[in-house]
């Protein structure tokens, strides 16, 4: 058995180059909600000492002097983009499971030669390039773990050119002595910084730690992802995006908001997007978190409240969601106060299949009316069909100066061919 892990370099910023070959080779910056922080920046801005996760007007001068093309955050194309490239992929191997927006695992039930996985990765990476316009890493190992660490390799160890392949003991070794351990997967900063303590600096330092130990001093993912790292499989599709225990909906505004009816507007789209990610992955809440606030830059000084809400049933339903945010605007708002964000949090999140009943209060939640309102917006676009309270009239909406054409989700952005 071998996994794949295959991911799109710097997704968000090659998306942007896939209609507009005029700035293949140029630096490209993508910026978060608001054009505030750079958060996806290309190859060739970042041998230009371009730098992810820094708020824009800290490098705006650099970014100008080397001629550097901004772009505001353009979802619908990037989630359009990163649905083909999943379709190529799937066209490879069937048994594929989606990760996060530029990541797949595919699992190869067979075992091959170095030569003809190195073979399949680069005609992997052709198809997709050819098909998508993204250029993608491919790594291959026994493990989902060693597969991630492949992928790294592929794109940051030198002597791979976008494929690697984790196929033997020896070869691993070899490999993940060049792999920092904060690159591992799972292994973040803090956890890296306590490995660094006790001496270990690479994957293959972490490698060759007693699995059992390492558990019972950290925590069983930890024993899990050393095992892994020596080729025991230790994580199931569903170990590897399990549903999440809290689901937030939260966004600054494009522009400080103090009028209630706003603020309602605001929170009423954020309970949408909060129930549908909710219905999506099966679960129902049983309380909820609704809050709003200034900024803590602001001159009258920083506001924030939050109030929370307990369901006596657990809940899908956005219509109750929506009910109780309206009831909460009454707490958290505050004549006089300029908003700069507010949001809905789900809480306490269970699966459809594994509701505690209550003997003395009977469910409000219309099933059916939600399945409808999901089918028809998955099958015509995001928010065809929305609740009243969202407004029709909103002044929040994000500021994106920079916004490319919706080129693949948009009529009036078709891109126009002359011949």
């Amino acid at each position: 058995m071998m996994y794949a892990l295959v991911d799109a370099v710097s997704m968000y910023a090659s998306a942007e180059k896939v209609f507009d070959p005029k700035i293949r080779d140029k630096p490209v910056l993508v910026l978060s909600n608001n054009d505030g922080c750079v958060i996806a920046a290309c190859p060739i801005a970042k041998r230009l000492g371009l730098k992810n996760f820094v708020p824009y007007f800290q490098i705006e001068k650099q970014a100008k002097a080397v001629n550097a093309v901004i772009r505001s955050s353009n979802y619908a194309l990037y989630a359009d983009l990163s649905s083909r490239m999943m379709d190529v992929c799937a066209q490879v191997c069937p048994d594929l499971h989606i990760y996060s927006i530029d990541e797949c695992f595919l699992k190869f039930d067979f075992n091959d030669s170095l030569e003809n996985w190195m073979r399949l990765g680069d005609a992997l990476r052709r198809k997709v390039w050819k098909e998508v316009r993204l250029p993608v890493g491919v790594g291959f190992g026994p493990t989902p773990t060693l597969a991630k660490a492949a992928n790294h390799a592929s794109k940051k160890v030198e002597g791979f050119n976008g494929v690697a392949v984790l196929d033997s003991a020896r070869y691993r070794r070899q490999i993940l002595t060049k792999i920092a351990i904060t690159d591992v997967w799972g292994v973040g900063k803090r956890l890296g910084v306590r490995f660094n303590k006790l001496g270990l600096h690479s994957a293959l330092d972490l490698a060759n730690q007693c699995p059992f130990k390492m558990g019972k001093q950290f925590s069983v993912v930890v024993e899990n992802t050393v095992r892994e790292l020596n080729g025991e499989i230790r994580l199931g599709w569903d170990d590897v995006r399990p549903d999440k225990k809290e689901l937030f909906s939260s966004r600054s505004f494009g522009e400080r908001i103090a009028d209630k009816a706003q603020l309602r507007h605001a929170l009423t789209m954020h309970a949408q997007i909060a129930c549908k990610k909710l219905r999506h992955q099966k679960g129902r809440a049983n309380s909820a978190v609704f809050f709003a606030a200034s900024s803590p830059h602001d001159a009258n000084g920083y506001y924030k409240e939050t109030l929370f809400k307990h369901f006596a049933r657990p809940t899908a339903d956005t219509r109750l969601i929506i009910a109780a945010a309206h009831d909460a605007l009454h707490t958290i708002y505050k004549p006089g106060v300029n908003f700069y964000k507010c949001g809905v949090g789900l809480l306490d999140l269970v699966d459809e299949t594994h509701i505690q009943e209550d003997l003395f209060s009977s469910s409000m939640d219309n099933t059916k009316l939600m399945g409808c309102l999901d089918a028809i917006n998955t099958k015509f676009g995001r928010s065809t069909l929305q609740f009243a309270a969202v407004g029709t009239d909103q002044k929040f909406h994000m500021k994106q100066a920079y916004l490319s054409p919706r080129y693949t989700t948009r009529w009036s952005d078709v891109p126009r061919i002359k011949c």
